[in-house]
């Protein structure tokens, strides 16, 4: 097997599969609790990864559509909540105007 040149902070490859598998030191007794590293486990979680960064899209979307919504229902209270006043102060005119032709009736 030969090893292949590089560091951790400039591996030599950036393809898992083409690196040195990752092995205990050798001051490390043999058969320690700490279990070896495998390929497998190592793939797996860059799979994970993989799969999560193709997801980010899709919550990022997910997020701005919850916040549509929310701008949206927020804008649909507002207008209900202008209509609301308009109707408001047209109902207190025609009031006015009642009370006044009832007044000027019972002056009469």
């Amino acid at each position: 097997m030969s090893l292949i040149a590089g560091t951790i902070d400039r591996p030599f490859t950036h393809d898992p599969k083409k690196q040195a598998p990752m092995t205990s030191s050798p001051s490390e007794p043999h058969g320690s609790a700490t279990p070896a590293v495998t390929t497998t486990d190592a793939n797996d979680s860059r799979q994970n990864r993989t799969r999560e960064m193709q997801l980010i899209p899709e919550a990022l979307a997910r997020a701005h559509m919850e916040q549509r919504i929310r701008e949206a229902d927020a804008e649909r209270r507002a207008v209900r909540l202008v209509a609301a006043r308009r109707m408001q102060r047209r109902a207190e005119r025609v009031s006015l105007r009642a009370r006044r032709a009832l007044a000027m009736a019972v002056m009469q």
